[in-house]
């Protein structure tokens, strides 16, 4: 189970006609990736699309906007790929002629209608004003006037002669101007050196404003009643040049340009080879029976000179924690894949960093809701309920402590709520060492590795058991001494003592430091806790008891969109960061399944995420104004706490030194955004350059997030002094 497994090399003998729908039945597994023999090249009857799916790329650019984005209907029985895309091709040139005179029509219609839109603005703006348009549209020969909508913080330099009326509409700085033809065309060049609006103005323009509103309204409803009448002939149009077959045989060429490079193909039958995932071939045998194409499957062994793309086998729980070692790529044929065993250590950690029982109920129903749209979601259902079983632990229920603790609160011993997440650590280091004895083992090296390492690990157990167990520290030394006379053995020379020392003494204090980073975990917590009491802190200011329960029920949605997010990214920083370092390179191939054919599944789908988005984006602007609004309403409870702290409440004076501490690492944890957002960047531009630099640029991006840490120590060293 925590070793990769090769994928399967397969062979589809199928008929040359019927290659188009094997590859897309294949393709609808999302278990092949093609790869041809060395041999092979791109048939002529593939080659030869170019020019004409260059000819429909043209088309597109021209018509895209005005094509039916729905029940695109690719043939079921296509014919030869020459055969199709000249069909496709006809029809849809016969479609552009009967329409031309109809997307006239509405493209001016839409020109119309935004200029419609600038000028219900500029009424709105000029409402009041004694401005008589309609002589100034009336004006000339000698004279001409102009609606000029400047840019954003660039305006053109104003001739002289010119009568400006200023003024800002929606936002944006605008201008009527009035002069003689040649300073106004001056004026217009400027304008449209800096990409500025110019529009003439129009004849229907009154001296009252009411009619010209109502002129606006009338021709808005007209324009659209006129725009659904010509979408309603594209549409009939469409259907009587089958223009959705057509763009459905299209879209289907296009995809197979783009995915088969290379296939060995004849007069009657062509070959189309690659890697499965389906090591049974079930699935592929399956699929084809489904299909129409005429086909053989077989699966023989893979040519000599192929290195196979390597498969994870976990069960069905453990899959959504492969995201973690997917992160730095796949690992080869002899690394361990630790994802069954990040089952269970990711969701402690989370669940330890968030340890409330609502709160964590609330995150594993969200990501039990959104399991089926986003894989990644299914583990916060475990982050989740580890998270309500710590809230029990330590009675915590949507930052409230309404419930007895089975241990104790966070806050009433911080050093032990640092001192468990270091000896977790030092465990799942310990493991990770492990792994690496049993990858040697499927080198044939693991002589090799009891030599060297196995001592390393003794000296690293013992230096962490030497705390509590004076003797640890014996174990150490000979640990060192072992690994190091380890070495001389391999390399048969007694001078590789004093190197293999020095690498010791730097593993070593790598190690040291790779367990304290755990103590992140307890910090986190600790600030988690801090932030609650901070909110239980505002309920208590509030003045009665709806206002209360406003500013209970912001606040944990605030921690729970804030703290998800960054705890979240702590625990991905020490899982790729400090344990997988053990014994992780991820140098294998990854496997690569052919995508689908495009359908309007797809494009429904980005639909629905576009509108979730919105919504989430929503959500957020209401909470923001919502949290305004909560702490306006109980400023004046919080500016009389001072006083009665001042009169002897020594409460109130402990609550705000809780809301220091939750502040100091909120704004620490903003100065690691900036940072992350920094390096971000460049580690992007890198990757448009070197997409095997993922690795690395992911460390350089962690490293940036450490600036959250030391607001993570003034807030503990705040609770200390709480304490």
């Amino acid at each position: 189970m925590i070793r990769p497994k090769p994928a399967r090399w397969f062979e589809l003998l199928v008929a040359r006609d019927d290659a188009t729908l094997a590859l897309e039945a294949l393709a609808g597994t999302g278990m092949i990736e093609l790869e041809a023999r060395p041999s092979a090249a791109l048939p002529a009857s593939l080659a030869d699309l170019r020019v004409p799916m260059q000819q429909f790329a043209e088309l597109a650019i021209r018509y895209h906007d005005y094509w039916p984005d729905d029940r695109w209907e690719p043939s079921a029985f296509p014919e030869t790929p020459a055969t199709t895309i000249e069909r496709c091709l006809t029809r849809i040139r016969g479609w552009a002629q009967d329409a031309e005179p109809v997307i006239g029509v509405l493209q001016r219609g839409e020109a119309e209608r935004g200029e419609l839109v600038v000028w219900k603005r500029v009424l709105d703006a000029l409402a009041g004003s004694s401005i008589d348009l309609a002589r100034m549209a009336a004006a000339g020969p000698l004279l001409q006037a102009r609606l000029i909508a400047c840019p954003p913080g660039a305006e053109p330099a104003w001739p002289s002669g010119l009568l400006v009326r200023r003024f800002e509409a929606d936002g944006q700085s605008h201008a009527l101007v009035l002069g003689t033809p040649d300073d106004v065309g001056q004026l217009v060049q400027q304008a449209n050196a800096l990409k500025a609006g110019v529009l003439g103005l129009p004849t229907w323009l009154q001296a009252d404003s009411a009619r010209c509103e109502a002129h606006v309204a009338t021709r808005l409803a007209a324009l659209e009643h006129a725009a659904a009448a010509m979408q309603a002939q594209l549409s009939a149009l469409a259907d009587r040049h089958q223009l959705r077959r057509a763009l459905g045989d299209a879209a289907r060429l296009q995809w197979l340009l783009d995915n088969v490079r290379a296939m060995e193909a004849g007069e009657l039958f062509c070959r189309i080879t690659g890697w499965t995932s389906d090591l049974a071939g079930q699935r592929l045998a399956g699929a084809l029976d489904r299909s129409p194409a005429r086909s053989i499957l077989h699966q023989p062994a893979p040519p000599a000179a192929t290195a196979a793309p390597l498969l994870l086998a976990n069960p069905w729980w453990a899959r959504p924690f492969e995201i973690f070692s997917r992160a730095l790529g796949m690992p080869s044929s002899n690394e361990a894949d630790p994802s069954a065993l990040l089952a269970f250590v990711v969701p402690l950690m989370f669940g330890y960093m968030f340890a409330d029982v609502g709160q964590g109920l609330v995150i594993a129903i969200g990501g039990f809701v959104l399991r089926r749209r986003f894989p990644l979601a299914r583990m916060f259902v475990a982050g989740g309920l580890a998270a309500a079983a710590f809230g029990l632990v330590f009675g915590s229920v949507f930052s409230l402590h309404g419930i007895p603790a089975l241990w104790f609160a966070p806050l009433d011993d911080p050093l032990t709520i640092l001192l468990l997440p270091l000896i977790g650590g030092a465990v799942l280091m310990s493991v990770g060492l492990l792994f690496s004895a049993v990858e040697a083992h499927w080198r044939g090296e693991l002589a090799g590795w009891l030599a060297t390492d196995a001592g390393f690990l003794a000296l690293y157990g013992g230096l962490l058991c030497g705390f509590v167990w004076p003797a640890g520290f014996a174990v150490a030394a000979a640990g060192a001494a072992a690994s190091c006379l380890g070495h001389a053995w391999r390399e048969r020379r007694v001078a590789a003592i004093p190197a293999a020392l020095a690498e010791l003494v730097e593993r070593t204090l790598q190690i040291l430091i790779n367990t304290l980073s755990f103590a992140r975990v307890g910090a986190f917590a600790l600030a988690h806790a801090g932030l609650s009491s901070a909110i239980v802190t505002l309920m208590h200011a509030g003045g009665n008891a709806v206002v209360q329960l406003l500013v209970l029920l912001a606040g944990n949605a605030i921690v729970i969109v804030l703290e998800g997010l960054v705890v979240s990214i702590q625990t991905t920083r020490l899982v790729l960061f400090e344990f997988f370092a053990r014994f992780l390179t991820a140098d294998g191939r990854v496997f690569h399944p052919l995508p689908v054919p495009p359908s309007t599944l797809q494009e429904r789908g980005m639909k629905t995420s576009y509108k979730f988005t919105t919504a989430l984006v929503a959500l957020a602007l209401v909470m923001g104004i919502g949290a305004t609004a909560l702490l306006g309403a109980i400023a004046p409870a919080l500016a009389a706490a001072p006083a009665a702290a001042a009169a002897g409440g020594a409460a109130e004076g402990s609550s705000f030194g809780l809301m220091a501490a939750a502040v100091s690492t909120a704004l620490a944890a903003l100065g690691a955004g900036f940072a992350v957002a920094r390096v971000g960047t460049a580690a992007v531009g890198a990757l448009a350059e070197k997409p095997e630099l993922f690795g690395r640029l992911l460390i350089f991006v962690g490293l940036a997030e450490g600036i959250a840490i030391y607001g993570l120590i003034v807030s503990i060293l705040i609770l200390n002094r709480l304490a």
